[in-house]
């Protein structure tokens, strides 16, 4: 039998959730489905923790946790399905969703640096300001302003002010 997770094992993992749904959202490819399979290799890495070595690298041994239990999801559904039935690929951005994203991009790579860092650590990784504000140097109401300024020209970019205005 297992122990407990120690709480720094558990604030570890919790730091690598944003991570985990990333990497599910790419081998899935459904975002409920990608929810379903980080809570079940969250519970699996618990469980697991008393085999992980401290001071390995943790991300590349939750991937592994994570990739074996999606192999085993489609192998337990494939079981279910007719042998002769092809399982069916998820579905594919459209075309209009790929152009939104490759100008998003764009509009993200044109921001400052310490802006970009910014609405990274909060927008997409999901980091609280107060964790940004020491992990960056910086104070909570700078950072909040970088983030809110990134917002607005992120948002003035995808609208078509900025190539208006350009």
């Amino acid at each position: 039998m297992t122990s407990a997770a120690s709480p720094e094992f558990q604030g570890q993992l919790t730091d690598f959730l944003p991570k985990m749904r990333i990497w599910a959202l790419a081998l899935t490819r459904n975002r409920q489905t990608a929810e379903d399979l980080v809570q079940e290799v969250a519970m699996k890495v618990l469980s697991a923790c008393d085999s992980y070595v401290p001071g390995t690298n943790f991300s590349a041994w939750v991937h592994r946790i994570m990739v074996n239990q999606f192999i085993t999801l489609v192998r337990r559904q494939r079981e279910y399905n007719d042998l002769d039935q092809v399982p069916e690929p998820g579905i594919r951005a459209s075309q209009e969703d790929l152009t939104d994203l490759r100008e998003l991009s764009l509009a993200m790579q044109r921001l400052p640096k310490n802006q970009q860092e910014a609405l990274r650590l909060i927008a997409i990784e999901e980091r609280s300001y107060e964790e940004v504000s020491d992990t960056i140097g910086c104070n909570i109401g700078t950072l909040k302003s970088r983030v809110h300024r990134a917002r607005q020209q992120l948002r003035s970019a995808m609208s078509g002010e900025a190539r208006a205005a350009a």
